[in-house]
């Protein structure tokens, strides 16, 4: 009898392999960390079965699928099976609902390798909804704590020395403001809350129940994060990080020029430049109407003044000028006017040092 798998924490918790029997359209839209793409069917062949059990019923779709998916095209997808459950002997398969194609992968790869790959039992709709759940659950037993503090203090960098944070900016693969856009895309929207829930599930299940969170909005970027956390979030006892103008000057300028232009280049070492300037340029377009017309034109030209400078010598100190104007005369602001809506639920105040050891010994 083939086996199946229904401890569905056990899964996330262990990071176990995943195979993913779905068509690529369907992987794209939302899958799993530790999950490999291998389909039965690609994207065409779903489509012409799904039309065809819809008009015809299951046994006819099912002659269709023998015929799509036979010769050669059947032996390259159980040489792509083979080959997973070799490198992951321990692994698990799963289709959409645990249905049809799970059972025919499954079959196969029994009769081919003489291993048995267990199914999830209800597929991904099943392991979807159980991440949902845990989030919801999960999120009424944590003790948030939110890390807050002006724009270039170094919360993220302070956020990843502490053994109980979530780094929401991180699973977003955003930073969170009109710079923070990264090279590579944000995940989707299902693919950052599945993530976010395995996050969850991990820290509670060694018994970490507070946890640490940067002062974020509803949104990062393109994605939301889940109402639950946020709203935890909202209500959370608050520690502001607190480091002189400098400080913050340099961080910026080593994260959004120095690491910018690196990324940039290693992603096209002959247009990386061009690519950096263009981004450090769409990113201050993006608020020219907050800034004002007058005040987004003389930053813009800081900028780019700046970059010329650096491409003509590698230097880049000429940036500090629109960081400074970009932290003090738009970031600022915004953080003054939200930060007094929070002043009752500040707990704690102090520069990097001050702050992990107060979060550490809270924790």
């Amino acid at each position: 009898m083939l086996q199946s798998c229904q401890d569905f924490a056990q899964l996330f918790l262990t990071d176990t392999p995943l195979l993913d029997v779905r068509a690529p359209v369907e992987f794209a839209q939302g899958a799993f960390p530790m999950a490999e793409n291998i389909p039965l069917l690609d994207n065409e062949q779903r489509q012409m079965i799904g039309i065809e059990y819809k008009e015809q019923g299951q046994d006819v779709a099912i002659a269709l699928g023998e015929g799509l998916v036979s010769g050669g095209i059947k032996q390259q997808r159980i040489d792509e099976w083979a080959r997973f459950v070799q490198t992951h002997p321990g692994g698990v398969l799963y289709c959409f609902r645990g249905g049809l194609r799970s059972r025919i992968s499954q079959q196969w790869i029994k009769e081919a390798t003489g291993k048995d790959c267990p199914l999830v039992t209800g597929g991904y709709k099943a392991l979807r909804r159980f991440l949902i759940e845990q989030t919801q659950s999960l999120m009424e037993t944590t003790q948030a704590m939110v890390l807050s503090g002006r724009t270039g203090v170094g919360k993220t960098q302070l956020l990843l020395k502490l053994d109980n944070a979530i780094d929401l900016e991180g699973l977003a693969n955003h930073r969170g403001s009109s710079f923070g856009r990264q090279i590579s895309p944000q995940p989707t929207q299902i693919n950052y809350e599945n993530t976010l829930a395995i996050a969850l599930l991990k820290h509670h299940h060694i018994g970490r129940q507070k946890l640490v969170f940067e002062d974020e909005g509803p949104n990062i970027g393109s994605l939301h994060t889940p109402q639950c956390v946020f709203n935890t979030m909202a209500q959370a006892p608050c520690v502001l990080l607190e480091e002189p103008l400098e400080t913050r000057v340099a961080n910026t300028l080593q994260e959004y020029v120095v690491q910018s232009l690196k990324q940039h280049q290693t992603a096209d070492s002959q247009n990386g430049f061009m690519h950096y300037s263009q981004h450090l340029l769409q990113a201050l377009a993006r608020v020219q109407r907050r800034l004002g017309h007058q005040r987004y034109q003389a930053i813009r030209a800081e900028m780019k003044e700046a970059l010329a400078q650096q491409q003509a010598d590698g230097s880049t100190q000429r940036h500090e000028k629109w960081i400074v104007a970009m932290l003090t005369q738009y970031y600022d602001p915004m953080y003054d006017y939200q930060i007094s809506k929070k002043q009752n639920r500040v707990v704690f105040s102090g520069d990097s040092q001050q702050v992990q050891a107060y979060l550490q010994q809270n924790s």
